[in-house]
């Protein structure tokens, strides 16, 4: 009966059905991977920040992109199917990646909204290539037009927990998600481990983490002199 409903509900409205299926998937996977990684403390404001991107951009975007693919490359012959992955792959998961850091940086209010995509977009693309290309091709394949945003975003449940663990823990690379998976508490302080070592090596911050101002060449040279 339930499924009955759902389906009737995605061929009488299939943006609004699609877009919201879509859109509480993907924060789903965010708070999959808080219970994981962060139980004893669920930022839900995470939560609400990658909701907005997801339904406001991830959603639409997927929706009207999976159609104008249809249109142009109609049918599922190898052909057309291959030129849709082709291009769903160069660019809209390049974009759809790219948005999703940026997005999230900006809800939350950072400085430098550019950060953890300079970061972790190479890697996250990388990854992406190992699992989208397939998920894609059984959505060209086998699903309906009016059903294929929300099979993406049944999809999107498993790699929205991936991004947000990227972005929140890890660096975008499989090999540090599937340590996680294995060992999330290990895994955690390992990461945290090396972020404050990169703190720490860029010369600004000491042991005890108090910054330090950043000296010019002429600035040292003067206080070795004084020393000497």
């Amino acid at each position: 009966m339930r499924k009955a409903v759902l389906k009737e509900a995605a061929k009488r409205f299939p943006w609004l059905a699609n877009v919201t299926l879509y859109g509480c998937l993907f924060a789903g996977g965010d708070l999959a991977h808080q219970l994981i990684a962060h139980r004893e403390r669920i930022d839900w404001k995470h939560t609400r920040n990658v909701a907005i991107v997801a339904i406001t951009f991830q959603g639409n975007f997927n929706y009207f992109w999976l159609r104008a693919l249809e249109k142009r490359f109609p049918g599922k012959s190898a052909g057309m199917v291959f030129r849709k992955l082709l291009l769903d792959q160069s660019f809209a998961s390049p974009l759809a990646t790219s948005v999703f850091y940026t997005g999230v940086s900006f809800l939350e209010g950072k400085e430098d909204i550019l950060e953890d995509w300079r970061e972790k977009f190479f890697n996250t693309w990388r990854t992406g290539l190992m699992y989208w290309p397939f998920m894609q091709f059984l959505n060209f394949v086998l699903m309906p037009l009016h059903m294929r945003t929300a099979f993406m975003g049944c999809c999107a449940f498993l790699w929205a927990s991936f991004l947000c663990f990227s972005r929140q823990d890890g660096d975008g690379t499989a090999t540090v998600a599937l340590a996680f998976i294995m060992d999330p508490r290990k895994t955690l302080e390992e990461m945290r481990e090396a972020r404050l070592a990169r703190k720490s090596g860029d010369g600004s911050c000491g042991l005890s983490g108090i910054r330090y101002p950043r000296l010019i060449p002429q600035e040292k040279t003067q206080l070795t002199q004084i020393h000497l």
